[in-house]
């Protein structure tokens, strides 16, 4: 596992201190020390509210940004390139509130990952988040879909 990695109690914090988390008001609540899963709140303060006092779309969109790259980073480690392709959202609800996104990698999820780039092909996995507010109301579908490669030296 990559040094980065080894700690994950660290690494939350250090991601709650990214200035792009803590001046959105976005915090990595819960993060499992295997990387399989990790929580997120975007907390409903007046910078983050767009002209209906609701939770701007921006930062919804943005509290999903670098965490399933980081899980799979963790959980591949440092043989392979992990980056965001691409993503879309889905507005269902306006967000009134604190909003909590969750983030699971099962291990099928890696299986799956390391059998579709042992050949040194690229991949890419897709994850929906369902972010929603406090009282469990669907606010958004969140869909990224993420790059992952074997790096040069480890393709055969």
């Amino acid at each position: 596992m990559d040094k980065m990695f080894k700690y994950p109690n660290l690494l939350r914090r250090a991601m709650n201190l990214w200035p792009p988390f803590l001046f959105s008001g976005i915090a990595i609540r819960e993060l499992a020390p295997d990387y399989s899963y990790a929580k997120i709140e975007l907390k409903h303060w007046k910078l983050n509210l767009n002209a209906n006092r609701t939770q701007y779309g921006g930062s919804i969109f943005s509290m999903t940004d670098p965490v399933y790259s980081m899980l799979l980073m963790a959980n591949l480690g440092n043989r392979y390139h992990v980056w965001d392709k691409s993503a879309d959202v889905d507005f269902i609800h306006p967000g009134r509130g604190r909003l909590i996104a969750e983030a699971f990698v099962e291990p099928e999820t890696l299986e799956r990952i390391r059998l579709n780039t042992e050949t040194g092909d690229k991949y890419f996995p897709s994850f929906t988040f369902h972010i929603k507010d406090a009282g469990g109301q669907l606010v958004a579908k969140i869909n990224r879909t993420l790059y992952v490669r074997l790096k040069a030296k480890y393709r055969p």
